[in-house]
């Protein structure tokens, strides 16, 4: 029976990938993605559409997927600080002096960030916003700040959506680049093959053995 490496101190019983191939995202952190990025596009659609002058109650959705995102958000939070190693996303001197490349790319991880920084700006922003809304579990209280913290509030939300609609476009197309196809496979079905880990993440296979 051929050994299955896992490319992140994933169980192989857990999420085992086929002969030959090679553990990337398990199953719970690919569903993560794919719900992000869902709830991502819909909150930029139901922002975008009025503006077209689309007519329908899309406040409704875009606060009701808000609040599925901020639920995301929390939930990856807590599972990289307390299931997953915190260290494979960030930046170590080796990488960036010596170029090695761990189970992430320098890229990624700067793309990563982005969209950290993206996600919190919009979800932080828009649950304060959820204030001046009258919700099934919340009457709203739109004098919870001043008008001049929620001018604040407001512009940062707007700058999230701009910074959003940009690493959306760059995210896909260089996830669809013929050289990143593996990545996307890998997001997909969650595997990449034993040859590409030893081609792309040479640093990460080292880390592994010791």
């Amino acid at each position: 029976m051929a050994t299955v490496m896992n490319s992140d101190a994933i169980p192989a019983t857990a999420d085992p990938a086929p002969a030959g191939r090679v553990v990337r995202h398990a199953g719970i952190d690919r569903l993560f993605h794919w719900l992000t990025a869902t709830s991502v596009l819909t909150l930029m659609a139901t922002g975008i559409l009025p503006q077209l002058g689309v007519k329908w109650n899309w406040v409704v959705v875009h606060w009701g997927v808000g609040c599925v995102l901020i639920v995301l958000v929390v939930f990856h939070i807590l599972r990289s600080l307390i299931w997953q190693r915190f260290r494979t996303m960030w930046f170590s001197g080796e990488e960036i002096v010596r170029k090695t490349v761990g189970k992430y790319t320098l890229a990624q991880k700067l793309m990563h960030l982005a969209m950290t920084m993206m996600i919190l700006g919009a979800t932080i922003t828009g649950g304060t916003m959820l204030a001046k809304m009258d919700t099934p579990l919340w009457k709203r209280d739109p004098y919870i700040f001043a008008q001049q913290t929620w001018g604040t509030i407001y512009i940062i939300h707007g700058l999230a959506a701009l910074l959003a609609v940009t690493l959306v476009m760059v995210h896909v197309y260089f996830s669809i680049l013929p050289e990143n196809r593996m990545y996307l496979r890998a997001m997909v079905k969650g595997w990449i093959t034993r040859q590409e880990l030893l081609r792309h993440h040479e640093a990460h296979v080292r880390k592994s053995a010791k």
